[in-house]
């Protein structure tokens, strides 16, 4: 007899089984809520049972024989994938799907020319990413949601495994008519004068104030936020200076305000980035090709999506309108 529920109304029930709730769930596979819940009613009026008891603006928690039924369908998802992969490797063609994780200040910088390349190389491959701080980001891995991440080294936990790709010492960004725009290198120290706008993410923050611990300089810090171009607006605004280690192609801020790089002088602890992955995982060919495709295309010299570190001199003495 033919089977009455279909791939997808599986791949709907486990999202929603991991996330605890058909809005987390709508949200990580980008799917509508009315999706997912009519597949859950689908299956449950199928198969006679309950999966799940549902909690008033307190989302799901998995029945018994829901809590069986979901282990089953993540088996059955897993082997269906590794039939593309047996019938892929068996025309020698690299075919399925690589779940990508980045951070959120690091995407939208190298994830599109990466992602990009690798399927104008591989058409047969589609992609799904997401964009999370540092812990989001190794419980996404430690759930199986993501394939893997392009993150820092810093906070890294027990049973991940972490790659260094590339060493990004931090600088200074300010305003085109900033006091310090000028200077073609500035110290902490010099620093403490000037009203800071902070980077507030977690990993970042800890970060950038470890610079200034070290240093035994106390910050001036005036303002901050967690996105980064609202620190590069704010910054091109004239609110102050702020540290990075991310070198954007386009020197201009989102409100179209030119930015400066300038050289942060001293000896200071660099971020890494690399590939986190999880300790003793197996990847599918799929995902094994596109881990040597950052091996190749991240380095310290070059990273998709920003100015080599070769440019940071000359950047830090001309405009730079992208």
């Amino acid at each position: 007899m033919p089977s009455r529920i279909s791939q997808r109304q599986l791949e709907y029930f486990i999202a929603a089984g991991n996330a605890g709730s058909i809005v987390g769930a709508a949200e990580r596979i980008h799917v509508s809520a009315a999706s997912i819940s009519a597949a859950i009613s689908h299956i449950e009026s199928e198969l006679r049972v309950q999966l799940f008891i549902r909690h008033h603006a307190q989302g799901l928690s998995l029945t018994s024989v829901g809590r069986l039924l979901l282990e089953n369908c993540r088996r059955i998802s897993a082997q269906l994938a590794d039939l593309y992969t047996i019938a892929s490797e068996a025309v020698n063609e690299i075919r399925g799907s690589v779940s990508l994780g980045c951070l959120h200040s690091l995407a939208p910088i190298i994830v599109p020319e990466l992602v990009q390349g690798f399927i104008q190389d591989y058409p047969g491959v589609s992609f799904t990413h997401v964009e999370d701080h540092q812990d989001g980001l190794l419980d996404k891995l430690r759930h199986g949601q993501i394939d893997l991440a392009i993150t820092y080294d810093l906070t890294m936990k027990e049973g991940f495994d972490f790659e260094p790709l590339a060493v990004l010492p931090p600088h200074v960004i300010v305003g085109r008519d900033h006091v310090l725009a000028s200077r073609d290198a500035v110290s902490l120290e010099e620093l403490a004068d000037h009203p800071m706008v902070m980077l507030d993410m977690p990993v970042s923050r800890e970060y950038f104030l470890s610079l200034f611990i070290a240093a035994g300089v106390t910050p001036w810090i005036r303002s901050g936020s967690g996105v980064p171009e609202v620190v590069r607006s704010m910054v091109a605004n004239g609110m102050g200076y702020s540290l990075s280690n991310t070198r954007p192609k386009a020197n201009v801020s989102l409100d179209g305000k030119l930015l400066r790089r300038v050289t942060l002088s001293g000896d200071h602890r660099p971020m890494r980035l690399g590939l986190a992955t999880m300790t003793g995982s197996i990847g599918t060919r799929t995902t094994t090709t596109f881990l040597e495709r950052c091996r190749t295309r991240i380095s310290s010299q070059i990273i998709p999506g920003m100015t080599p570190a070769v440019e940071m001199t000359s950047l830090a003495s001309n405009d730079a309108t992208g």
